[in-house]
């Protein structure tokens, strides 16, 4: 069969190939093409556009790139049509995929969504509009199965996949020395994967590394993502104090003793590592006074969303600031203090469910189309 993917970020990039190997066991005819990153292209098919030109942030970057964005619906619905998929494959990436969505189903195209968009946090509403033109949604957060229930939408828990990725994971000990590092602990500093993104995050989270000169800074280089971009970010700071890795947040997330991150899937995964972690976010302070208004959940990472109650402190907006960072980073770093982090991190991983989701959702996909 054939498959249209649409994955618009670094970790839709990494679900999407990972899906695309168990389709692959699934079915051994699948033929691919898609929009996503170098991780699906490992696997087969046609990288029609690449995720990095996707990637707008917040309401006012989208405002300003909006010509643009228009213009790669054009392109997309373009490419479906000549293509003519058996099935249209949304993966994550809700203000772009959910408009597809819309627009495949009009065309008679089936359409599949694996990793919801996270509607029950700011837009429940648009549960109508997935009903409506979404043939099967996988879900992987475990609430996520009795939320679309109330609206009487039946969906598929397939599991988280992440619990697949790092499950996988080999220990590097030659880590340190590999990538030029010391032997001191190391903080990690994951300032997201957007430049946008990166620029706000990155100089608030390093306000605070003469504090703490018994480890050494690493920054986790999202991977499309220049070392130069990086760089210019580190202008007036030592460089023997921070260092970059660059396409191995993973490895890097092994060896760490702690870590702030950006909110998002980066809080997760690094909880799923046991990093004790500090979640930042701020955004441009016309995008947070919208977002205030809209959003309606407690919390902000998936880590304290999914057990419903604060494991990791998160920092937002104006409380992202020196003071606050150096306070909460400090209590990461007291054995005694930091225990509950990873005594809800235990928790976190029993209500994520068993392995193997990449597996579950490609065979039901697969068996879904055959009927």
């Amino acid at each position: 069969m054939k498959y249209y993917i649409i994955a618009g970020e670094a970790s839709g990039d990494l679900h999407a190939s990972n899906l695309m190997k168990a389709l692959k066991e699934e079915d051994q005819e699948a033929q691919f093409r898609f929009w996503g990153g170098d991780l699906m292209e490992a696997v087969d098919g046609k990288l029609v556009k690449h995720y990095r030109d996707l990637a707008f942030m917040g309401f006012s970057e989208v405002v300003m790139n909006l010509k643009t964005i228009l213009n790669n619906f054009k392109i997309c619905k373009t490419d479906i049509l000549k293509y003519q998929p058996d099935v249209l494959i949304l993966v994550d990436y809700p203000g772009f995929n959910l408009r597809m969505a819309k627009w495949a189903k009009q065309q008679g195209i089936k359409v599949f969504y694996y990793i919801s968009p996270q509607i029950w946090a700011w837009n429940s509403r648009r549960v109508h509009g997935i009903k409506k033109n979404i043939d099967k949604m996988f879900v992987i957060l475990p609430f996520e199965k009795e939320f679309y229930k109330k609206y009487d939408y039946d969906v598929e828990f397939v599991g988280h996949p992440l619990l697949d990725v790092v499950a996988e994971r080999e220990l590097d000990s030659n880590f340190k020395m590999g990538n030029g590092l010391s032997e001191k602990p190391i903080i990690a500093l994951l300032p997201g994967s957007r430049k946008q993104e990166i620029s706000k995050m990155l100089e608030g989270m390093l306000s605070v590394i003469n504090d703490f000169p018994g480890y050494q800074f690493v920054i986790a280089g999202a991977p499309s993502i220049t070392l130069d971009f990086y760089k210019s970010t580190l202008q007036g700071v030592d460089s023997q104090e921070v260092k970059i890795i660059q396409n191995n947040t993973y490895e890097l997330l092994q060896h760490s003793s702690a870590a702030l991150v950006t909110s998002g899937t980066a809080t997760l995964e690094t909880a799923l590592f046991n990093v004790p972690q500090v979640v930042c976010y701020k955004g441009s302070p016309i995008s947070y006074q919208i977002a205030k208004r809209v959003i309606n959940v407690k919390y902000i990472s998936l880590v304290n969303l999914i057990v419903d109650h604060e494991i990791v402190k998160e920092l937002i907006q104006s409380e992202f600031n020196y003071g606050n960072l150096k306070t909460e980073l400090g209590k990461l770093l007291d054995a005694q203090v930091v225990q509950p982090v990873l005594d809800g991190y235990l928790l976190l991983k029993e209500e994520l469910g068993n392995s193997g989701a990449s597996k579950k959702a490609a065979r039901k996909m697969v068996d879904f189309l055959k009927e």
